[in-house]
C-alpha cells in the first residue's frame, strides 16, 4: 500500500510517498480501508520537529483522522464489524490508503456524511465539543471567545457554541481575509489579532464586561490578551499552542477576579473518562445529522500531495479541514 512518512525533521518535502506492506488489525483494532483523510496542525508541528506536549521521534508517519469502510478486525472487537462505514482518529500511519484505529475510537458514518467532512469528526470535532461542555462547561446565554475561529478546530467550535446556546459568539483570527468566514460559520462578531487594537474591540463588543469563556489555542501573547478578556468568574481554557511560541508567563493575579485557567487533552480524556467521550461522540454526530454544525473542508488532495497540505497548513490562509484523498 501507498502511506506517506517522514525520515527526518524539516520542511513540507520531508514528507515522502513510499510503499509498505498492509497493517494488521491487533486486538481492540479495526483496519480501515481510507476514502478520506484529514490533516491536523498538530502533525505539522510534528514533522517540524517541535511538537507540544512531548517529544518528536523518528521515523514519523503523520497522524490524522481515517473516514473510510471498515477491511477487518482484531481479536475481541464486537462494536464495529467488516464493511461498516466509519471514521476514527489513527495516531501513527494515517496518511495511507489503509491505516489502523482503535475500535473504542471509532464513529459509525452514515451514508448522508461526506467522508471528507467526516474527519472533523474525532479529533477537531471531539475537541471542539469537550473544550466546550466537558470543560468550559458552557451556559445557555453566556458570551464565548474563540481564538483561531477560521480553524479545523475553531470554526467546528463557533457552531457548536451557537448549538449549546451561547449568548454571543466571537471569533478572532490571525487575518483580515478570514472574517467573512467566521462570521459566515455563525459568529456574532470577528476580529483580527494581528490588528492592534482587537482586545479593544472584542472588549466593547462584550459592552466592557468581558467574556465568560475563552477557548485559546494560540499561545503567546494571545493567551495573555485572552485572560485579560475573561470576565469575572470567567473560565479560559487552552488546547493547543499553534503559534509555536514559548508561552507567556502568568501570574496567580492574572486570575485574581475569580477566574480560573484549565487545559485540555483529548487522549486524556479517551483513557479516564470513556463514558464523557461516548456521550459526546453521540450528541456531536446529532449535531452534524441535523445541519446544525457544518464542517467546512477547504481543499481535497491527493495522497500524494501530502506535503502541499501541510504547506497550506502553515501558510495559515485555509479555512475549516484540509483532507487527503487516497
Amino acid at each position: 500500500m501507498r502511506i506517506v512518512r517522514y525520515h527526518q525533521h524539516g520542511a513540507p518535502d520531508v514528507l515522502r510517498l513510499e510503499e509498505a506492506p498492509r497493517p494488521d488489525a491487533g486486538p481492540g483494532e479495526v483496519l480501515i480501508r481510507a476514502e478520506a483523510i484529514g490533516v491536523n496542525f498538530a502533525d505539522v508541528q510534528k514533522r517540524q520537529g517541535k511538537p507540544i506536549g512531548g517529544p518528536a521521534t523518528l521515523p514519523g508517519a503523520p497522524a490524522g483522522d481515517v473516514a473510510g469502510v471498515v477491511e477487518a478486525v482484531g481479536p475481541g472487537v464486537t462494536q464495529v464489524s467488516v464493511g461498516d462505514r466509519v471514521v476514527a482518529p489513527v495516531r501513527y500511519g494515517a496518511y495511507a490508503e489503509y491505516a489502523v484505529a482503535y475500535a473504542s475510537t471509532v464513529f459509525p458514518l452514515p451514508e448522508s456524511i461526506d467522508a471528507a467532512q467526516a474527519t472533523a469528526l474525532p479529533s477537531p470535532g471531539e475537541t471542539a465539543y469537550h473544550v466546550l461542555n466537558t470543560v468550559g462547561q458552557l451556559k445557555a446565554g453566556e458570551t464565548v471567545l474563540v481564538n483561531a475561529a477560521s480553524g479545523g478546530i475553531g470554526h467546528l467550535l463557533v457552531q457548536l457554541a451557537k448549538a449549546k446556546g451561547a449568548g454571543k459568539v466571537i471569533g478572532t483570527v490571525g487575518s483580515a481575509a478570514k472574517l467573512d468566514f467566521v462570521r459566515s460559520v455563525g459568529a456574532d462578531d470577528a476580529f483580527c489579532y494581528g490588528d492592534e487594537s482587537w482586545v479593544e474591540q472584542v472588549r466593547e463588543a462584550t459592552g466592557g464586561k468581558g467574556v465568560d469563556l475563552v477557548l485559546e489555542t494560540v499561545g503567546n501573547e494571545v493567551l495573555s490578551h485572552s485572560i485579560a478578556l475573561a470576565a469575572r468568574f470567567g473560565r479560559i481554557v487552552c488546547y493547543g499552542g499553534a503559534s509555536g511560541e514559548r508561552p507567556p508567563a502568568i501570574s496567580p493575579w492574572d486570575f485574581v477576579d475569580m477566574k480560573s485557567l484549565h487545559g485540555f487533552n483529548l487522549y486524556a480524556l479517551f483513557q479516564d473518562r470513556p463514558e464523557a467521550v461516548a456521550a459526546g461522540r453521540k450528541e456531536l454526530l446529532a449535531y452534524v445529522e441535523s445541519g446544525q454544525v457544518t464542517p467546512v473542508v477547504h481543499s481535497r488532495l491527493p495522497l500524494e500531495e501530502a506535503a502541499k497540505a501541510h504547506e497550506l497548513m502553515e501558510s495559515r490562509v485555509h479555512t475549516g479541514k484540509i483532507v487527503l484523498v487516497p
